[in-house]
Formats: structure tokens, C-alpha cells, sequence
């Protein structure tokens, strides 16, 4: 789907390298169009079909953190991390710190970080489109939810990132330490989507601004973008 989290996706099946087709919808009215309720119920982007050659049927997948886990754990074990410590395999604690980063940011992207992006775009939304006698209300309540809500929510996760990176394991590159994890790739749209929204800066956030400037710079990143460009005619990473 045109301007999606499925982009995301497209830069996973790059990185592992496997045989894929693609299939593009375009957005009516802004929501997803009505054919992808014959793939899934709940017609929402993205969506994988993955066919066995022993399988009658395909196997359909949809939200973006079952996608790439699955995809992962069968295609692409180098996208994650060691799970266990020397000597501590299958014992509670026993987990690296790479792997409960990356098992967490699997999570974390789109059930904290999303939503506060989410409604900074329904805000501005609603700056927008407000008619213009009830524009100054709406804009007041806009004001007192960002101000007592959403700022600083978006401060303390953009803040909390920051130090993430700062701190990742052996002095990495990225959220999990010193190669690129699945977690990196979802965590790539939201970042990217408040990044180019000017959510946060280079000056208040240098090392989170970094390194959506070192993922965005990856050859597999390229080539997703690529092949958007390819399909719609342009590249948006915005909400």
C-alpha cells in the first residue's frame, strides 16, 4: 500500500535476499482500498503471502511485527540476535542483551512509538481542516493535548532512544549493537516518518538523528526505496 508501513517490509525481503513479487495498492481516499479484504479480513497494509510448494494454500500474514518475525526466524537468522549467553541457554536471565533489545524494539515500534506519532499527525490534521469559525476552539484543544500529553511523551521516548543508541551493546551502530537487526528495520519508518515531519533535530537528538542517517544510507534501504520510486513515480516516508 502506497505510503505505509509496508515499506518496511519491502526493505526486509531486500535484506534477505529472497525471490518475491510485489503487488501495489493505491489509497482511496486516503484508506486502504477495498480489494485487500479478499487477501485479509481486516483489509490493512502490509500483507505477505508466503506459498509452500507442499502447502495447498498460502499462508497469509498481516501487521508488521508477526510479518517480520516469521519471515526471520525462517529466511533470515542473521537479522537476529543471539539469544542465549555462553552457558546460560534455555535458563530464565539467560537471555544477551542484544536479543531482549531486539525482541523489545520488535514490539516497541509500533506499540509505543506509533500511536504518540499517530496523533501528532490527527492534530495537525485537525489544525488544518477545522472550519475556520471553529478553528480557534479546535486549535486550543490541540494546544492543551500536545502540551500536556503529547510533548512530553514524544520527549521522553525520543530522549529514552537516544540513550539507546549511545549505549548499544560492544559500541554498535544500531539499536542492538554492531549489525542490523529486524528490529532496526521496523523501527526504520517511525523514525523516518519523525524525522521528516521535524519531530526531533539533529541538535537536541545527534546520535538518534545519526542513525536514521546511517540505516536510510544501507544498500538494501536503497534498493526498497528504489523499487517505491519504481512503482508510485516518488518516495514519501511521512505519515
Amino acid at each position: 500500500l502506497e505510503k505505509s508501513r509496508a515499506q518496511r517490509i519491502l526493505w526486509l525481503l531486500e535484506e534477505l535476499k529472497v525471490e518475491y513479487e510485489l503487488k501495489t495498492y493505491k489509497r482511496q481516499d486516503k484508506q486502504a482500498p477495498p480489494e485487500l479484504k479478499k487477501i485479509h479480513p481486516l483489509g490493512k497494509s502490509p500483507l505477505i503471502s508466503v506459498q509452500a510448494d507442499e502447502a495447498a494454500d498460502p499462508l497469509v500474514l498481516a501487521e508488521s511485527g508477526p510479518i517480520a518475525e516469521y519471515l526471520i526466524d525462517h529466511f533470515g537468522p542473521q537479522l537476529a540476535p543471539i539469544k542465549w549467553q555462553d552457558g546460560k541457554e534455555n535458563q530464565v536471565q539467560g537471555e544477551t542483551e542484544e536479543w531482549l533489545r531486539y525482541r523489545y524494539y520488535m514490539h516497541y515500534n509500533e506499540g509505543t512509538l506509533m500511536p504518540y506519532l499517530v496523533t501528532a499527525l490527527l492534530l495537525s490534521i485537525i489544525r488544518a481542516k477545522s472550519p475556520f469559525f471553529i478553528k480557534p476552539v479546535a486549535n486550543a484543544i490541540a494546544g492543551n493535548i500536545e502540551s500536556g500529553f503529547l510533548s512530553p511523551n514524544l520527549d521522553n521516548n525520543l530522549s529514552f532512544l537516544e540513550s539507546q543508541i549511545k549505549s548499544s551493546p560492544n559500541g554498535g551502530g544500531f539499536l542492538c549493537g554492531s549489525k542490523l537487526t529486524g528490529a532496526d528495520i521496523l523501527m526504520s519508518f517511525p523514525l523516518g516518518a519523525a524525522k521528516g515531519r521535524s519531530t526531533f533535530t539533529k541538535a537536541k537528538y545527534p546520535a538518534l538523528w545519526d542513525y536514521v542517517d546511517r540505516i536510510e544510507a544501507m544498500d538494501g534501504f536503497k534498493r526498497a526505496v528504489q523499487k517505491i520510486i519504481d512503482v508510485e513515480g516518488s518516495y514519501d516516508p511521512s505519515l
